[in-house]
């Protein structure tokens, strides 16, 4: 998002100041000061950092920008340790003591002595710190079962159990696999369908029916069948299509958009702008960059 924008600033100069966009440079800003306003201690600059799995990480280029944006430091698990149930990073002047992490690695590999014994990447005693009050891990372990597919078909229900609301956006429908008529529903319409699997992400695992041979289909079926709680399926929508500047010419390709909300003691807040995906393929319906799609800088007007 604040690459895109970085870079279509640039060009357009001209197009921003006469459009009036919103910004989203203060991306960091808010983000930070979120991250500062969940500090366990009540003193004037709290230590925050970002935890990063490393340089071999996928995204170690975003834990980087990020880390520099919000000019924190971006710490590897063995720049930390944990002395009297209390977090410390390690610095040319000494310990100094934690007290937000922003973490960039999965549950299971934060702490050797909860989860993974063989994780390299984690804190030895930082869930116990954790736990204990004297740090605040963000976003909180366990956090990752909101991200689970198997767990969207219930956001309707969960909107009006928890809040008493009716959605306001509509879901996509989707089907559990584990309902047998709901599987028996979606293997007689396997064409109209994408397939996904619960535990992948980046468009991994994924079959679309309309793409996909007889052959795949049936080894779907076959999967599906074997372990049914490991799927969903839901009926393929037709994304939006924007004008896409390819080869010298102006194309149409399939969008999507992934909004920014940054969530934190005072409420939510929305950033102006966001991630429009393009599934760069002609044709294709698949956004994900894994995958060989693309971005776009989406606008905001004020």
């Amino acid at each position: 998002m604040l690459e895109n924008r970085e870079i279509t600033k640039r060009i357009f100069p001209e197009m921003f100041r006469s459009n009036n966009v919103d910004m989203v440079v203060n991306y960091p800003m808010i983000f930070h000061n979120i991250l500062v306003s969940l500090s366990p201690r009540a003193i004037p600059n709290p230590n925050v950092v970002l935890l990063t799995p490393g340089i071999y990480n996928s995204a170690y280029y975003e834990h980087a920008f990020l880390a520099k944006q919000m000019g924190v430091p971006l710490v590897e698990g063995r720049d930390l340790l944990v002395n009297n149930n209390k977090v410390y990073m390690k610095t040319t002047a000494g310990l100094q003591q934690v007290d937000v992490i922003y973490r960039r690695l999965d549950d299971e590999y934060l702490d050797p002595l909860v989860f993974k014994p063989n994780s390299t990447l984690g804190v030895p005693g930082l869930i116990a710190a954790y736990k204990l009050g004297n740090v605040a891990l963000v976003n909180a372990v366990g956090n990752g079962v909101a991200d689970d597919k198997a767990v969207y078909a219930y956001v309707p229900k969960m909107i009006k159990y928890y809040l008493n609301e009716e959605p306001i956006l509509k879901n996509v429908p989707t089907y559990q696999m584990e309902n047998e008529e709901e599987r028996e529903y979606v293997f007689a319409n396997m064409e109209k369908m994408v397939i996904k699997e619960t535990n992948q992400s980046g468009g991994y695992g994924m079959i679309m029916g309309n793409k996909a041979s007889q052959e795949e289909l049936e080894n779907g079926k076959i999967a599906i069948t074997k372990n049914p709680r490991n799927f969903i399926a839901q009926p393929i929508i037709q994304l939006s299509t924007v004008p896409c500047f390819i080869d010298g010419e102006l194309k149409l390709r399939h969008v999507d958009l992934r909004p920014y909300a940054l969530c934190g003691p005072k409420g939510v807040e929305i950033v102006p702008g966001g991630l429009t995906r393009v599934a760069l393929k002609e044709g294709s319906l698949v956004v994900n960059s894994s995958q060989g799609g693309g971005s776009k800088d989406t606008w905001v007007l004020k």
